[in-house]
């Protein structure tokens, strides 16, 4: 048997009256026909019990990672749900604030802010500035020369830590384009340059070491590494960043939000570290409440070899599977608990061989041109990291609960392809 784990389904999944299935009280199809395909659907529910979960693993000051998954609707939310945002762009910032997000409880992340960037944060008031160069440094005192402005701070540390994932979301380890270097000592030349310049507050360190981290004991690590610096300066904040990973696939276990806090919580207090401890989680917010359908176009059989099912999506709505081998499951929604008996591999329609979204997807017999296929865990760094490639316009988003489902992205159409082509 290779029915579907219930566990890589949104919390509120339920199975309809033919074996369909529903998320927050609606029907997959109907959504699919309403909203047209691809299409993200979201668990409203799910994301906001993971945001409060993420509040009473870590406190206040816990952030929200809004690479992994934004829009208004997104930091709306968060933000009702008692977390901070972390925005890693000018973009990111403009969403958040336009949100009604307040700014002090936004922290802008880079590791080469603008001077744009640096300029419209100050000016909004951010409540943290994540300092990642010495560079920033610099263009940080080149600001306040112009207005005066004093950004409270964090530097970004990196701690020497290599956590077991892939090499592109490692970011912990010495050879590393973020933060100041530990073992090397720009970590103590940024702090003494940070406390006697004018120009910052130096308020905290930062430390992040790496995206999809399933053991939780490599935070202890970077804990470890970080405490002689954190007790040192006796700076009263320390953010452990995020990246603790999900269950994909069946077989894949990852901690809880709780579980983390509490592993991050004893580390420090053995590490004699006083500091406040926030962290910033993403993907732990945001993946398991999401679900990708897409729609049936092709099925083509190359006798022996295998059958190809292409969908009309592919890698410019999740390009995770392309740039990192990530691995996702595939179910029918009119028949959720169905045996997957068949192994086909699914395609998007794009012109690259590469655009694979599941090599060996499983799927029940009968599968048919026209057909609803789902990928779950799709609800992070799928639309966030889209494109429009072939310039195919990107998907809907509706978020579903009790029953209702509210679009909160609309899909791009040809006009918003034109809108920027001034030629």
């Amino acid at each position: 048997m290779s029915v579907l784990p219930r566990t890589l389904l949104p919390d509120s999944a339920e199975v309809g009256p033919e074996g369909q299935l529903l998320v927050g009280g609606c029907d997959l199809a109907s959504l699919a026909e309403e909203y047209g395909t691809p299409l993200f659907v979201y668990d409203e529910a799910q994301l906001r019990a993971r945001c409060r979960e993420a509040v009473r693993a870590f406190g206040d000051g816990v952030a929200y990672a809004t690479k992994a998954f934004l829009c208004r609707a997104m930091a709306r939310l968060a933000h009702e749900e008692g977390m901070h945002l972390d925005v890693a762009s000018g973009g990111e910032l403009a969403v958040a604030l336009g949100a009604g997000v307040p700014a002090t409880r936004i922290v802008l992340h880079g590791n080469n802010k603008s001077d744009d960037e640096l300029r419209r944060a100050r000016q909004a008031g951010v409540g943290r500035i994540v300092v990642d160069s010495f560079d920033e440094l610099d263009r940080l005192e080149r600001l306040h020369d112009e207005d005066g402005i004093v950004a409270k701070v964090l530097l970004r540390i990196t701690p020497g830590v290599e956590a077991h994932t892939h090499e592109f979301v490692m970011t912990g380890q010495d050879d590393s384009k973020f933060g100041f270097g530990l073992k090397v000592g720009d970590a103590h030349r940024a702090a003494e340059r940070a406390r006697t310049s004018p120009a910052v507050e130096l308020v905290g360190l930062h430390a992040h070491i790496g995206s999809q981290v399933f053991v939780a004991g490599f935070y202890e690590q970077a804990i470890e590494a970080l405490a002689p610096i954190v007790n040192e300066l006796a700076l009263p904040e320390l953010s452990i960043g995020g990246g603790i990973g999900v269950a994909y696939v069946e077989g894949e276990e990852a901690p809880s939000l709780t579980e983390w806090g509490d592993v991050v919580r004893r580390a420090c207090e053995r590490a004699g570290i006083t500091a406040a401890v926030s962290a910033e989680p993403g993907r732990a917010i945001a993946a398991a409440a999401g679900i990708t359908l897409y729609r049936v176009g092709t099925i083509k059989d190359v006798p022996g070899i295998r059958r190809f099912v292409a969908c009309d999506g592919g890698f410019v709505d999740n390009p995770r599977p392309a740039l990192y081998g990530s691995g996702y499951e595939t179910f029918l929604p009119r028949a959720v608990e169905a045996d997957r008996t068949e192994v086909v591999r699914l395609v998007g329609k794009h012109c690259e061989s590469g655009d694979v979204l599941v090599p060996e997807a499983k799927v029940p017999p009968g599968l048919v041109v026209g057909d609803l296929i789902a990928t779950p865990v799709t609800g992070a760094y799928g639309r966030s990291m889209g494109s429009n490639y072939n310039l195919l316009p990107r998907p809907a988003v509706v978020f579903v609960a009790d029953g209702q489902a509210r679009l909160v992205v609309r899909r791009e159409t040809d006009d918003d392809l034109l809108a920027t082509d001034v030629g």
